[in-house]
């Protein structure tokens, strides 16, 4: 069964994530977005990104990522970034509709979009990874910092907090605050009105937005995906991630 599901609303695609209440990143999943995306890039001309009412995402599937060697956990992490850099250069406008909590992982998928609508009440968006010994995976920091600013982007990445939708806005992480009902509809409406413009300008000002972080990420790939499974396999790193796995 999938793990994502795409709905279409005219030129504009809903894809949804679609493992389960919580929505963790499997590598299932990762094969089954990076699949959607390049469909919805030769059929769509933007793309809504969603998850469910009570998690986005709750971030990456730890109980299985755990278990894996160093050479499996290496291929996930790369299908990982690459499932991010399609999502963030994908030639049209996209949003996410985070109806539900973006933490870790699921923030990593959220700021690939280029807006994000995010539901009224608690729910929670942010980046904990330093918590238990791990820093954000290189090319969602450089995104990060693209949205909101350094100053801003290293105080979440070293805090390791998670923000409330008012405290999201008002770095400007998110772009709008809606009902519950609204937010999907609210994406999708924004997206609507920037495909209804000439495709030519748009398309090239996405080009522009992006290719400092693509040429960026490009240099450091090899080395970030280094300095990243060398801090995962981390006896100390591997305890705390043992114990936030008991947690699923």
């Amino acid at each position: 069964m999938s793990k994502v599901s795409l709905e279409a609303h005219e030129d504009i695609a809903l894809l949804r994530l679609n493992n389960g209440v919580i929505n963790a990143i499997s590598p299932k999943m990762l094969d089954d977005l990076t699949t959607e995306l390049k469909r919805i890039n030769k059929e769509f001309k933007g793309m809504v990104l969603a998850g469910g009412d009570k998690f986005f995402s709750i971030g990456l599937d730890l109980p299985y990522l755990i278990q894996l060697g160093r050479a499996e956990m290496m291929e996930f992490y790369a299908a990982l970034n690459q499932a991010l850099l399609d999502l963030y250069t994908l030639p049209m406008p996209t949003a996410s509709a985070i109806g539900g909590h973006a933490t870790a992982g699921g923030a990593v998928l959220a700021v690939g979009t280029d807006f994000r609508f995010v539901a009224a009440g608690r729910k929670l968006i942010g980046f904990n990874e330093v918590k238990i010994g791990l820093s954000v995976p290189a090319l969602a920091d450089l995104i990060l910092r693209q949205i909101i600013g350094d100053r801003r982007a290293t105080e979440m990445v070293f805090s390791g907090e998670f923000l409330e939708p008012d405290q999201s806005l008002e770095i400007s992480l998110v772009d709008a605050i809606v009902s519950a009902e609204d937010v999907e509809k609210s994406a999708v409406a924004k997206i609507a009105a920037l495909t209804a413009m000439p495709s030519g300008g748009l398309a090239l000002a996405k080009k522009n937005r992006v290719e400092a972080v693509r040429s960026r990420y490009d240099k450091i790939r090899e080395s970030d995906a280094d300095d990243f499974l060398n801090c995962w396999f981390d006896p100390s790193v591997q305890r705390l991630l043992q114990a936030a796995a008991e947690k699923f």
